[in-house]
Order: structure tokens, then C-alpha cells, then sequence
């Protein structure tokens, strides 16, 4: 497979999956861009590898994690914008609406990685240690932890209590 046919094909996928991790559309475009920026320059060596699709990932997952850890990360715009005058990104808003996207931006970098390559991106533990360098049982750690933390939050137990009522309703 040549770069320009992974490129097509793993693109928007990458971008997804780049949201999911960071919460932010334009910082998940620059991600992928960054993964199949560095993916390209060792082509040879990501082609060869058993899974070229995995290496990219592992790019951009470590990218991710990298960023978080820069001062630069938690840059925030200043100037005021005119609400009247913007038009709202539409995944955007769905993102926004979602109680489980807030609650997952609550959890450490980390957290928020493991939990959606084991849920969003259906990976297992040994392959989500691959992708971050740690051990299988780190993995296994973190993710109860970070569904531990999220049992705590008052919108899981609101939206457990309201999935019981609706059940009973059946």
C-alpha cells in the first residue's frame, strides 16, 4: 500500500479519532495531520510493520499525550467574539451535547486515551499497552480508575437513575 492510499482511506478516521482523544476539532485535524506527517517520512519502515493502521494511531496517540504535557496546551483564545455573528460547527454541537463527551473531558489525558481505544476504537488491552508503552495491566488500571471516577460524577448517576425509570417503563 502506498501513503497516498492509507492517507485516503485512514484520513478521517484518524481526525475521529483525534476528537474523541482531545475533545477539539481543529486540534484532531492537526493531529492526524502530525500522525501522517511523521508516518510518511518513515513509510518504508510503517508499510512493513504488521499493522500500519496501528503505528499511525500509536503516532497520533503520542502526539496527543506529548501536547497535554506542553505549556502551550492550555492556551485559550482572549478576544470576544460576537455570538451573533458566528456560526456554530455542527459536530460541534452534538459533541457539546453529549454528557458523556463532558464527562470524559473531566479525566486525565490518559484516562480519556485508554477508555476510547477500549470503547470508541474496540482495541484490547495488550494492544491499547502497544499503543501507549505500558503494560496490559496499566491499561486495565487506568481504565477502572477513570470508570471508577465516572460512576462518582453526578451526571452518571442522573442518567443511571432516568435509564432505570425508563426500564421500568417498558
Amino acid at each position: 500500500m502506498e501513503f497516498e492510499e492509507y492517507a485516503s482511506a485512514r484520513g478521517q478516521e484518524l481526525v475521529r479519532l483525534g476528537f474523541t482523544v482531545s475533545g477539539d476539532y481543529q486540534r484532531a485535524e492537526d493531529l492526524a495531520q502530525i500522525a501522517l506527517m511523521q508516518a510518511f517520512r518513515k513509510w518504508r519502515k510503517v508499510r512493513n510493520a504488521d499493522d500500519p493502521h496501528h503505528y499511525v494511531r500509536r503516532i497520533l496517540v503520542n502526539e496527543y499525550l506529548s501536547m497535554t504535557r506542553r505549556r502551550s496546551f492550555s492556551e485559550a483564545p482572549t478576544a470576544d467574539l460576537d455570538p451573533h455573528h458566528t456560526v456554530p460547527d455542527h459536530a460541534t454541537g452534538i459533541a457539546n451535547s453529549d454528557d458523556l463527551w463532558r464527562a470524559l473531558a473531566t479525566l486525565s489525558p490518559r484516562e480519556r486515551v485508554v477508555l476510547v481505544l477500549r470503547y470508541y476504537q474496540d482495541l484490547d488491552d495488550q494492544t491499547i499497552a502497544d499503543v501507549l508503552g505500558i503494560k496490559a495491566s496499566s491499561v486495565r488500571s487506568t481504565a477502572s480508575r477513570a470508570l471508577a471516577s465516572l460512576r462518582q460524577r453526578p451526571a452518571y448517576a442522573e442518567a443511571r437513575d432516568s435509564h432505570r425509570v425508563n426500564e421500568r417503563l417498558k
